[in-house]
């Protein structure tokens, strides 16, 4: 962060001082949330959660370094106390941000939001310095805690908005305003809380409606819910996808033998191609949405097609490829899952196992209402009829419903199989794998499905992580 004192931030946090000697003292380092990563200078905010109680590790914090306290009380070492600590994070990251002179790009969307975000950011840091969350750190805490971490050298903020109800977006864009806004798309997931598809889009284009007139709105020309914000802009529109109108376009979109997206990029500066580290086509659309914000930061084609082609994955447990010493390829995609990403995952598994024996470990898809019966259970006959040769559905009613789906659609009797939880996955795939067979495995968070995959790859060789 910016060097501030901490009679600056109580200022701007409209808080008091306690315990604090010298009001001149200065915050230098991070804005971090958990005692354990404090450094020399930082500030670290205490919240009040169901389980664990910032406040009770304040002292831990100001012992480790941190200059001082942001608290809903007194807590006996130098602190700013204020009434909302959540107020008064987002507070500070408006004003802090407001003083840079950093090009704020922000993007949303149903899925692809935290991989598109790594495709940015490796993108615009061949431009100048570039801040980025890490992971998915996409709400309300998460996003100021990144815009928090720019400095005065910083030339890009690349930020992740998500939202589960009609409003979040529009909050997220009040505390740090875009100046380019990306909607990769409108899928499902959440659509428990949403109520369907068009609610969704409404909270998505929240996005667009956030920017100035001299912004950009970026927009997926082959999604035509997203497509159709660009009536709810003033800004300036650039289309992306694979769709003729689209200004950044992907044509000649094709997999390699082992999976990867290749395709041509067209950009209205030129033409480059592309062949991506990462598996999946369902990358392509990704890596144009990333091009689309890169050509307006001024890229160009041929310096996108590079990038593109050269960018990893920066985020754990997002289609994380690790090839055991025994042949076994494992798909790590366990950090979430939702009906889209779930079903672009199975695709990227057939087509990295052509001629292999192919696994789908798979678990629960969240937050999907009444619709989850019918999505699970999609999820199961597409990967009948993707010709996966084995399912593995792991967890409660969920599971059930996934492995139904593929039994009823294709009778697959042995190939498909419902497990109770995480450790029964793990004793199967290890009395069953056998050299040569790639292994998906991918739920929701909340399931934990990556320790299946952490556990089978205790002995594989360090450094083998595809993208890396």
């Amino acid at each position: 962060m910016i060097t501030l004192s901490l009679a600056e931030i109580a200022e701007i946090v409209g808080g008091q001082t306690h315990d604090i000697p010298d009001p001149a003292a200065t915050v230098s380092g991070p804005v971090v949330i958990d005692s354990r990563e404090v450094e020399r200078g930082s500030l670290f905010v205490a919240f009040a959660g169901e389980r664990v109680d910032g406040h009770d590790y304040a002292q831990r914090a100001v012992e480790a370094g941190a200059a001082a306290v942001l608290a809903a009380r007194p807590v006996g070492v130098p602190a700013i106390v204020v009434d909302d600590v959540l107020a008064a994070l987002g507070a500070l990251a408006r004003t802090v941000t407001g003083r840079l002179g950093t090009t704020v790009v922000a993007l949303t969307g149903s899925a692809g939001k935290t991989s598109t975000k790594d495709l940015i950011a490796q993108l615009l840091e061949r431009k100048g310095p570039t801040v980025y969350p890490a992971g998915n750190l996409n709400n309300e805490i998460g996003l100021p805690l990144t815009a928090l971490r720019a400095t005065e050298d910083t030339r890009h903020l690349v930020l992740e908005m998500g939202a589960r109800y009609i409003g979040d977006i529009r909050y997220l864009t009040g505390l740090v305003p875009p100046r380019v806004g990306l909607v990769l798309n409108v899928g499902t997931a959440h659509i428990g809380e949403f109520g369907g598809r068009e609610q969704i889009a409404q909270a998505k284009g929240e996005m667009v409606e956030s920017l100035p007139e001299d912004g950009v709105a970026v927009l997926n020309a082959d999604d035509p819910l997203v497509r159709a914000m660009s009536s709810r802009t003033k800004a300036r529109v650039l289309l992306f996808g694979e769709a003729a109108e689209a200004d950044v376009r992907g044509e000649k979109v094709r997999l390699t033998e082992d999976g990867r997206p290749a395709f041509q990029l067209h950009t209205p500066t030129g033409c480059s191609d592309v062949t991506m580290r990462l598996y999946g086509e369902h990358h392509v659309s990704n890596a144009l949405a990333a091009a689309a914000v890169a050509h307006e930061l001024g890229l160009s084609a041929d310096e996108i097609a590079e990038g593109l082609s050269e960018a990893g994955t920066l985020s754990r447990w997002r289609m994380e490829v690790t090839e055991r010493p025994d042949g076994v390829t494992f798909v790590n995609d366990a950090y979430n899952a939702n009906p889209e990403s779930m079903k672009a995952a199975l695709r990227a598994l057939v087509a990295m196992g052509k001629g292999r024996r192919t696994w789908a470990v798979l678990g629960q898809m969240a937050e999907l209402g009444d619709a989850s019966l019918a999505e699970h259970d999609a999820v199961g006959r597409l990967a009948v009829r993707l010709n996966v040769s084995k399912l593995v559905a792991v967890g409660g009613r969920e599971a059930s419903w996934l492995q139904l789906g593929a039994y009823n659609e294709g009778s697959w009797g042995e190939e498909s199989v419902h497990v109770s939880d995480a450790q029964a996955a793990v004793d199967l795939l290890r009395s069953e794998l056998r050299p040569g067979d790639v292994v998906l495995v991918k739920a929701s968070r909340s399931v934990g499905l990556e320790q299946v995959a952490m556990a089978l790859l205790e002995n594989a060789s360090e450094g083998e992580v595809a993208g890396r």
